[in-house]
């Protein structure tokens, strides 16, 4: 489990293609310093399995479930990517849960920049819409963000300069892919109301069975 709270941008060093699957290769620092082999970390929101790691570049295989399902496909060396360690039991839940399965991938569609502040608008498949409210949260490519204004397939955050300075919402544009999350509590409330009240009041969807990440199968 993660809280959305970024610790690091690190670097895509090499991609190794294995037909269904690819090792990502990954230059961090600070996600490292603690970290064992098994252990998780989230890259842009899909929670990774370290297979090996030697203080500076660390690895991960990629299924293609995953690269199916999130923004990793198309990742290449040089991209930056938001790194954080899974949360432990001692730290403050900075942002929200994020179990880092991405429910969908969607599209930044438009910046806009203000002085202190960027509003950035970005689009979600309409089967999302029902788990967003004003001011809830959303993950956004690993990054916990408040929801300013909750539409049918987009929502809107405000972006401050330190989230603009250290993660990738910094440098992403108009049309760019962005891995989606959304909180699982909705999704709980959402199928205990189903359970008492029919079909009516929901069903968790096909959202469900988009927990393609790795963290969801080791």
């Amino acid at each position: 489990m993660f809280t959305g709270i970024v610790e690091e941008l690190g670097t895509v060093e090499a991609i190794e293609h294995q037909g269904d699957a690819i090792r990502l290769t990954v230059r961090a620092a600070t996600v490292l310093e603690d970290a064992g082999l098994g252990d998780s970390i989230s890259v842009n929101g899909c929670c990774l399995t370290v297979v090996t790691h030697d203080g500076v570049l660390w690895t991960a295989d990629v299924m293609q479930e995953t690269l199916d399902k999130t923004s990793l496909h198309g990742v290449q060396p040089g991209d930056r990517v938001n790194l954080e360690r899974a949360v432990t039991a001692d730290k403050r839940l900075g942002g929200h849960i994020v179990q880092g399965h991405v429910d969908a991938v969607g599209h930044v569609v438009r910046r806009h920049p203000s002085e202190h502040w960027e509003v950035v608008e970005v689009s979600m498949p309409p089967s999302l819409g029902r788990y967003l409210v004003d001011k809830g949260s959303i993950t956004v490519d690993g990054v916990s963000l408040t929801v300013v204004e909750a539409g049918a397939e987009s929502f809107t955050v405000s972006l401050i300069p330190e989230t603009l300075a250290r993660t990738t919402l910094g440098l992403r544009q108009p049309g760019d892919r962005v891995n989606l999350e959304v909180d699982i509590l909705a999704k709980h409330v959402e199928k205990l109301l189903a359970a008492h009240l029919g079909p009516s009041a929901g069903t968790t969807g096909t959202t469900g069975t988009h927990r393609s990440t790795e963290g969801a199968t080791s």
